[in-house]
């Protein structure tokens, strides 16, 4: 039986256009994708917008817009990235679709019969931007941390609680069970400690007559769902929960990505959610770190907000996606400015992959021009890719890659292709095939191409783009191709690819070189 995957990242709320700090997630989250279906996974991939709550209600108002026709604009320019970044996803789901509302309704009424949800009177201060309550050793000069510039709010009325105190224990539990459960492992010891000071209950519902842009509370009309407790549903709802419970079996549990920012609504509140509704807990959670931009936060007033439309329509989806995945550690914050992209655009992509790539294919064409045929057949040479003294590099890059992407590292999996492409450029150097006769200049060449054979599989998940091209230029015969793209990992993984009467036809510069 085929193994099954399930990656989600978070729901973006739609009170902005989307920026580079998403962009990071859902790049992360589909590389992951990719990587899996390439071994072998049946793969469903969920992705979506966070569509409710106070930001989302006053923002429609400032802008005179009603808020379903303001979240549908803003939830199609999030659903628009699918085509910009060149991604996988399954599911689009927006916590404002029908089958949503219905799954979250249900979720309730289940926490309810298990005497989880109450309802009291209380006080409490609010971040609006991060949706959120917010202690007073949370607090900076009586402000939120992540949000300095928003006013913290007041809430003073009865809503309906959700018992997260009585879940302390069985948390801690579940934690002690699963020690891989949060990676990174600095942050699930964040989270582990935090229980240890007690868990409080916390609100899961706002008046309708103060705030009604929300999902209703089963049978009380007054009340509508705090965004946190809807917004966490979709992990499920996405899957046809209830209803589809076949596919639920399928799939379920699933290995989320989040920021920092989510850790404990994600690894905390909603395992909690999970436990008091019966439903199995997720299977991993993956924290990653903010953008910054020169060392700062980014922000609108400081005018330093990257969009992801603007570095695709000036460099290419690939690009972008190699710079997040490869120049952005997967754990900790990453810096972004122009001059740093452009520094490793020019460094590893121009001068780097695009030129290994075009000089390889270039002799390869033109001793096929002189020859009249390719000559080489697989098993006609040993193969000293690309050490021309053994194999050792190229069998040690494939189990590392393959290792630190199962550990969610994913710019440690970058690194071990641009590790290969140095060992083919040395090769280069060592061997000059230029100057080679008969068959050592063929098997120096062959050697050249069956590298770009294994870069291009290693570079499938990350730069999907990249590797079509320089497979449509290893493999100019359609068909030739399809073969070659029908494998998964195992079979990719394998030496001696290319065959007697390939085709190679050396295309257009993979990435141009950027206008001083």
């Amino acid at each position: 039986m085929q193994k099954k995957f399930y990656i989600t990242t978070t729901l973006p709320y739609v009170n902005a256009a989307p920026h580079i700090g998403f962009a990071l997630e859902i790049i992360q989250a589909d590389s992951i994708a990719r990587y899996k279906r390439m071994a072998g996974y049946d793969v469903f991939f969920n992705t979506g917008t966070d569509e409710h709550g106070i930001k989302v209600y006053r923002k429609a108002r400032e802008e005179g817009k009603d808020t379903q026709k303001y979240v549908d604009e803003y939830a199609a320019k999030f659903d628009d990235l699918k085509k910009a970044l060149n991604l996988s996803y399954d599911s689009f789901i927006r916590t404002t679709d029908v089958n949503h509302v219905k799954a979250a309704q249900e979720f309730w009424k289940r926490c309810f019969k298990a005497g989880d949800i109450y309802k009291k009177k209380y006080k409490t201060k609010y971040c609006v931007g991060c949706e959120a309550e917010k202690t007073e050793s949370e607090l900076i000069n009586d402000c939120c941390s992540v949000h300095p510039n928003l006013k913290i709010e007041v809430i003073e009325e009865e809503n309906y609680f959700f018992r997260l105190s009585k879940y302390q224990k069985k948390l801690a539990d579940f934690y002690e069970k699963n020690p891989g459960f949060v990676i990174p492992s600095f942050r699930f010891n964040e989270i582990k400690n935090f229980i240890k000071n007690g868990l409080e209950d916390f609100s899961i519902s706002r008046l309708k007559e103060k705030m009604p842009w929300g999902i209703p509370a089963p049978d009380d009309e007054k009340h509508v769902m705090y965004v946190w407790f809807d917004a966490l549903v979709n992990y499920i709802s996405a899957l046809g929960w209830p209803d589809n419970a076949e596919n639920f079996r399928k799939y379920w549990p699933a290995v989320q990505l989040a920021g920092k920012d989510n850790l404990r609504f994600q690894s905390l509140v909603w395992q909690a959610m999970l436990m008091s509704a019966g439903v199995p807990p997720s299977r991993r959670i993956v924290i990653h770190g903010f953008i910054t931009s020169g060392g700062q936060k980014m922000s609108k007033s400081l005018g330093n907000v990257v969009n992801p439309y603007d570095v695709v329509a000036k460099y290419g989806a690939d690009a972008l996606r190699y710079y997040l995945t490869r120049e952005i550690t997967p754990f900790e914050d990453g810096d972004f400015t122009y001059e740093k992209f452009e520094e490793a655009y020019t460094a590893n992509l121009a001068n780097g992959l695009g030129n290994l790539v075009a000089r390889s294919l270039a002799m390869a064409e033109k001793m096929q021009v002189e020859s009249g045929k390719w000559k080489v057949e697989s098993g006609n040479y040993k193969i000293q890719i690309p050490n021309p003294k053994s194999q050792t590099i190229s069998k040690t890059s494939w189990k590392k890659y393959e290792e630190v992407i199962n550990n969610y590292k994913l710019n440690e999996a970058m690194n071990e292709i641009w590790k290969f492409i140095s060992a083919c450029d040395e090769y280069i150097e060592e061997n000059k095939p230029w100057k080679l006769e008969g068959n050592e200049k063929e098997e120096a060449i062959y050697n050249l191409l069956e590298s770009l054979r294994h870069i291009a599989w290693m570079l499938r998940p990350f730069m999907p783009e990249t590797s079509d091209k320089i497979f449509s230029q290893l493999f100019a015969d359609e068909k030739e191709r399809a073969v070659e793209l029908s494998k998964v990992l195992n079979e990719a993984q394998k030496w001696g690819g290319m065959k007697i009467g390939a085709k190679i036809k050396k295309g257009a510069v993979l990435f141009p070189r950027l206008k001083v």
